[in-house]
């Protein structure tokens, strides 16, 4: 894991960056050698002290794709759906092994998905929810993948549909919290509902709503409790929020936290050692290399070693003490890259 004592010496002042875009909008790409927007000063990603925070690049993705669903099983990460470089949502599933640093295919969706939220719990992964095909699609299914069979099932169906939301477990039960639905003439409308999942009983219930409805959002836990991060308002990356919110399932109650420094949506967030990761994002001005991490302890605002690869539309996922970022686009709208990054400590 990562050493909280190596926290105090990576606090610096971190600039708030304002910044919007959305997913069917047109953009440029950061220009080679210039920050990205939210770019902040941070230790690099190259020459880093022993036992220091470094991203290190792995093994490109084979199928570069954007607006994924990401999430880990057994050490392993796997990377479902979204969109390829013609702009067709596919049904592929691609698999990281970082004990080896190699890739490898499991068995497609049944359906196309772009936008959805998948995580692993109990040897199985779940994959909630998504748009099918265009933004005016999305679907309330819940599959679940066997990777001793390497088939997927078709086991539920979420209380309502959703897409670009986020997913969380606590205690065998999950999450799905905020995204978008369908509104009146085809217009997103954000949902503030948060619907529980007990995986032992199959059963579904609603927690408190999400006090600030958003959309693109990201979620981690720690000690139980889950951090509600980033996002933006019906779709719309002009209206990109900084909202930072807290969940206690033992309460049910949500606390607003420290505002995330850069407003930013479409990014990808993870937890390790108490600490929430908050990294990339897309906006009007482009993608971000951002990495802001919330130290649930202290309730502070770290600034972290950027993001080699600006991009959104991409997912993380922790094995061991190393957080891994594969895939997203690296301009707002339908872009994809190959990247396959991962943070961690390096060894001395």
């Amino acid at each position: 894991m990562v050493s909280r004592a190596l926290l105090p010496a990576l606090i610096l002042i971190a600039v708030a960056i304002s910044g919007c875009s959305g997913d069917d909008d047109a953009g440029s790409a950061t220009p080679p050698g210039d920050s990205s927007p939210g770019a902040t000063t941070s230790l690099g990603a190259t020459d880093a002290e022993p036992g220091s925070l470094a991203w290190t690049s792995l093994a490109p993705m084979p199928s570069p794709r954007s607006e994924v669903a990401v999430g880990e099983l057994d050490g392993r990460i796997y990377v479902i759906g979204g969109f390829d470089t013609s702009g067709a949502t596919r049904t592929m599933v691609e698999v990281y092994d970082p004990a080896t640093d190699s890739w490898s295919e499991a068995a497609p969706l049944p359906e196309p998905r772009h936008h959805a939220a998948a995580i692993g719990y109990g040897g199985k992964l779940y994959v909630f929810g998504g748009y099918l095909v265009s933004f005016r699609s999305p679907t309330s299914t819940v599959y679940e993948y066997d990777p001793a069979t390497d088939q997927w099932a078709d086991v539920a169906e979420m209380p309502r549909i959703r897409a670009g939301h986020a997913v969380a477990e606590v205690d065998g039960r999950i999450y799905l919290i905020g995204g978008a639905t369908f509104g009146p003439v085809d217009a997103p409308l954000n949902i503030a509902e948060v619907d529980v999942w007990d995986l032992a009983t199959g059963e579904w219930s609603a927690a408190a709503p999400l006090p600030t409805i958003r959309d693109h959002l990201g979620a981690a836990v720690v000690d139980g409790v889950i951090y509600v991060i980033g996002g933006r308002i019906e779709v719309d990356i002009g209206l990109n929020l900084d909202a930072n919110e807290a969940y206690d399932p033992l309460t049910d109650a949500w606390t607003a936290l420290a505002p995330l420094p850069t407003a930013r949506s479409g990014l990808a967030v993870a937890a390790l050692d108490g600490t929430v990761y908050v990294m990339g994002g897309e906006g009007l001005e482009g993608t971000f290399d951002a990495n802001e991490a919330y130290d649930a302890a202290s309730g502070v605002w770290l600034v972290m070693p950027p993001l080699p690869t600006a991009r959104h539309g991409m997912g993380a996922a922790v094995v061991g003490d190393r957080i891994y970022v594969p895939t997203g686009g690296p301009t707002p709208g339908l872009s994809v890259t190959a990247a396959n990054e991962a943070l961690g400590v390096v060894a001395p």
